[in-house]
């Protein structure tokens, strides 16, 4: 369907081509042309090898640290790309960002600290970024943190297709903490599980430290739902609380696996049979070594909701 904002193009940075090669592969469309390299002092060297004046680009770019480079450096190499697309005269660009990094620190729960959220968000749209597409985002409420319109989707429909084929018997969906209770009670409400409630609190260190599980996992099978897994050690305690408390299996499922840290090494360990995560953040070689991680691919969520954005048809029937 022909639009004003001419031909559909997806270009990626180096932090997940291969999810981009996804996304292009479900459109139909070849990935842009592109020169995306380093100096050696490590600064972005970018340039668009085709004609894309007035063209509608989709930039797919998580803001991970992968084997290419840091967190920083994917961000960096994001409004560097997007500034490229504006001033060679691209109709509209939409950043892609699968995994939007920074998130954690939405709002001034401390003294004298910042709110990168928000930073990051005016750094986007300073660039010259025209719309977002971003998935789970840590809050919420950060798409109020933009000027320009997000497109946020959630990945529930992957997990939750898988989970119910799987047909796991007697099953409790489990909140890591309170403040994810909502979400899992949504996972609980369409898989036709039962709820439960990590009670999870912070010594000094500010360390995870599981104190009880609120609700009854005896005998069940348990599945510990959460938004982002960074070092893991929130989910191995709460495996173990799950197992002390009688649960019969114990599952995780994330949307975000950052899996930094100890994060493969504690895994390894729990009492886990299987931690399922999806593809918004690249699967690295230490972490493919660990069986007890599944990946789902969320391209194909992603793809629909770029075509809709090119064809300018509605988005929010992907808004579960």
């Amino acid at each position: 369907m022909p639009t004003g904002f001419g031909e559909l193009k997806i270009f990626s940075g180096s932090a997940h081509p291969a999810l981009a090669q996804e996304i292009a592969d479900y459109l139909g469309v070849s990935r842009g042309q592109a020169r995306l390299q380093r100096f050696p002092d490590t600064e972005v060297s970018f340039q668009i090898n085709e004609n894309i004046r007035g063209t509608d680009v989709f930039i797919v770019q998580p803001t991970v640290a992968t084997a290419q480079g840091s967190v920083d450096q994917a961000l960096m190499e994001l409004m560097i790309m997007i500034d490229a697309f504006r001033r060679s005269s691209a109709a509209r660009i939409t950043a892609v960002i699968p995994y939007y990094g920074y998130a954690r620190q939405d709002r001034k729960d401390k003294p004298r600290v910042p709110i990168s959220a928000k930073l990051v968000a005016n750094l986007l749209g300073a660039a010259g970024t025209n719309r977002v597409l971003t998935m789970d985002l840590h809050k919420a409420q950060i798409q109020g943190f933009f000027d320009i319109p997000v497109d946020h989707l959630f990945a529930a429909p992957v997990i939750i297709e898988h989970l119910a084929r799987l047909n796991y018997p007697n099953l409790t969906i489990v909140a890591p903490d309170a403040g994810g209770a909502e979400r899992a009670r949504a996972y609980a409400k369409r898989l036709g599980g039962e709820l439960a409630v990590v009670d999870k609190r912070r010594g000094d260190d500010n360390k995870p430290e599981v104190m009880n599980v609120i609700g009854d996992v005896e005998g069940r099978t348990c599945i510990i739902q959460d938004d982002i897994i960074d070092t893991a050690g929130t989910i191995e305690k709460a495996a173990a609380a799950l197992k002390a408390a009688g649960a019969t299996r114990v599952l995780g499922c994330a949307v975000h696996g950052v899996l930094s840290g100890p994060a493969i090494e504690r895994i390894g360990r729990s009492a886990l049979e299987e931690l399922i995560v999806t593809n918004t953040i690249p699967m690295t070689p230490e972490r493919a070594s660990c069986t007890k991680i599944r990946q789902l691919s969320i391209a194909r969520l992603l793809g629909q909701a770029i075509r809709s954005i090119h064809e300018e048809t509605s988005v929010s029937s992907l808004f579960v």
